[in-house]
């Protein structure tokens, strides 16, 4: 993204703010004529007072300073809080829109982007957008109208010292342009380097318990530490830059007043310039040299907002592969069937996982979907609430293609419930009512009672308003288990996905979640990812599938018969392993 680009879109950025970014530059325009005002009154000062002796002049100049620096600091208030505003606003507007387009994005955007990757980009970049937004644009903006109104006035003064200065004024810009790009790149790399210490983080912290039960926090530090000596490096090799551009900048311009000095003090004593004149010119010179070293030293924040901003930008013009179409119609409430219609799917340019399924789900039915794992059934049940688009085939609810509905009213009827259960770090009550917030404590008791989970609810320190912890850290895994299926109860879909709910728990814990799960499975079309052969004995219907093909379909006694697929599932699981087989109960695990 060239810096033409990423002005541009910073000014679509800007744009609805320009009315105040117009007064903030009039500030900066009446700020400016004052800092000119400033330069040219060393000529009286000099010329008329100390040369001519003027006392009345004497008199009056005082107060005349003083008015011209209160209102300059009354302008300069005004254009500097303004700005910093709008500085903000931005910024404010940016994070809501990432976050914002974030939350429309696909599973397989999630899926290629690491959490540390886009919470730096939501952080950190924006942070230094904010840098150059909020203050690089500030001072380059107030420079520019400063360095505008002083030319005016070396040019008043004498115009062929005025010439001279113009021939230094672009060689100090010189370093200015050439370590801006090195600036660039450097920012690059930080901010890459920033996103790869915060996923690192985001694991390690996340995956602490593993850390510790595998001794790895020696590896853990060293390699943190490595990351933090690169980043160290980084803004190095930045500093090092920075403490060379300015020095260069004002040797440029050292050279230039140098010149100006001998040039101007030959004019003065040939009697074609006052002393008056020359030193207020000197002292333009050097208030016109001012923004440019300023330049030089924010030159390194102005590139890093530039890198954040390609980097932010990038990110806003990705594009979710799930989306509504314009034509997108709202789905009627469920009341007939599911049906994949010959689905093939595949991840990107992987090979296929699903291979031309066909099969149809009828309204109440208890259908299970067992098979080896990598077979393809999450990603089969992942197909109805369109986390994902088939590519080739369709998934049809009551004659209606999903991808020809409103995202919306196909997912308000699915209520999903899966192995790895996320809660929120908040409390029991924002938990459960999670998708129905304005739902009344009436119906969250009961939705905890259908889950058989008040009473552990109630055995909480605050109950309901009991924080639970990042994950629901505070609770046990069947606890956890039942708070999630005590939020599907109370989203109340006709349509239920239990995706291996149970797998992962111990006997009893898969007991008390299996009662609660018998609730929730009731007058719902319930599709059943099992891993567990004994939980869905009970099931209407069994599919089995391998290598993304569906190969069975039947009853469990069904299937058995059949002596193939789902057989060998079964005595892997029993018969082998010298276990009897477990009761059966009419749900899944």
């Amino acid at each position: 993204m060239t810096n033409k680009e990423i002005v541009l879109r910073l000014y679509q950025v800007l744009e609805k703010y320009r009315v105040k970014l117009l007064i903030a530059m009039l500030g900066m325009v009446v700020v400016a004529g004052f800092n000119a005002a400033q330069a040219y009154i060393v000529k009286p000062l000099l010329d008329e007072i100390f040369v001519n002796k003027e006392r009345q002049l004497l008199n009056l100049l005082p107060l005349v300073l003083l008015a011209l620096f209160f209102f300059k600091g009354i302008f300069y208030f005004c254009y500097s809080y303004t700005l910093e505003w709008v500085g903000q606003r931005v910024i404010l507007d940016l994070r809501n829109r990432i976050y914002s387009h974030l939350n429309d994005m696909s599973l397989s955007f999630f899926a290629k982007m690491s959490t540390g990757e886009l919470i730096s980009r939501i952080i950190n970049d924006v942070t230094l957008l904010q840098g150059a937004v909020s203050h690089a644009l500030i001072r380059v903006l107030r420079d520019f109208f400063s360095v505008i109104g002083l030319l005016g006035v070396i040019f008043f003064m004498d115009w062929r010292l005025a010439f001279i200065s113009l021939i230094f004024i672009p060689m100090a810009t010189i370093p200015i342009v050439v370590f801006g790009k090195k600036f660039r790149r450097i920012s690059t790399r930080y901010q890459k380097s920033v996103a790869d210490a915060t996923n690192l983080l985001h694991e390690t912290i996340a995956g602490t318990r593993i850390v510790k039960a595998f001794c790895m926090e020696e590896y853990e530090k060293n390699r943190f530490a490595a990351k933090m000596r690169q980043l160290f490096d980084i803004l190095l090799t930045n500093t090092r830059y920075q403490s060379l551009s300015h020095p260069m900048v004002e040797f440029f311009g050292g050279v230039g007043m140098a010149l100006i000095v001998w040039f101007g003090g030959i004019q003065v004593l040939k009697g074609n310039s006052t002393t008056g004149t020359f030193m207020s010119f000197l002292t333009a010179i050097i208030m016109l040299y001012e923004p440019i070293k300023g330049v030089s030293k924010i030159n390194s924040t102005i590139q890093q907002g530039l890198a954040s901003a390609t980097r932010i930008f990038t990110l806003l013009d990705m594009k979710t592969d799930i989306s509504e179409r314009p034509d997108a119609v709202a789905l009627p409430p469920f009341a007939e069937s599911i049906e994949f219609k010959d689905v093939t799917f595949k991840y990107g340019d992987d090979p296929p996982i699903l291979h031309h399924v066909s099969l149809q789900v009828r309204q109440g039915e208890v259908l299970a979907v067992v098979g080896p794992s990598g077979t393809g059934k999450s990603t089969l049940v992942s197909l109805i609430p369109r986390f994902y688009d088939v590519c080739e085939g369709a998934v049809i609810i009551d004659g209606h293609d999903v991808r020809d509905v409103t995202l919306h009213s196909l997912r308000s009827q699915i209520a999903l419930v899966t192995q790895q259960t996320f809660l929120f770090n908040d409390t029991v009550r924002h938990n459960i009512a999670y998708g129905r917030l304005d739902c009344a404590d009436e119906e969250i008791i009961e939705a905890a009672r259908a889950a058989y989970a008040l009473d552990f609810i109630n055995e909480l320190p605050d109950g309901l308003d009991t924080i639970i912890g990042e994950s629901g850290a505070r609770l046990s895994g069947g606890e956890r288990q039942r708070i999630s299926i005590a939020r599907a109860l109370l989203k109340d879909a006709p349509i239920l996905i239990l995706d291996e709910a149970t797998s992962s728990l111990d006997l009893e814990s898969e007991r008390q979640v299996q009662q609660a799960l018998e609730n929730l499975m009731k007058n719902r079309t319930t599709i059943v990812v099992a891993h567990r052969l004994s939980t869905i004995r009970d099931a209407d219907r069994i599919i089995v599938m391998k290598d993304g093909c569906l190969v069975e379909e039947g009853s469990h006694d069904e299937l058995l018969a059949l002596h193939g697929e789902y057989e060998t599932l079964y005595r892997m699981q029993y018969v082998r392993t010298g276990n009897p087989e477990p009761s059966t109960v009419n749900s899944q695990a």
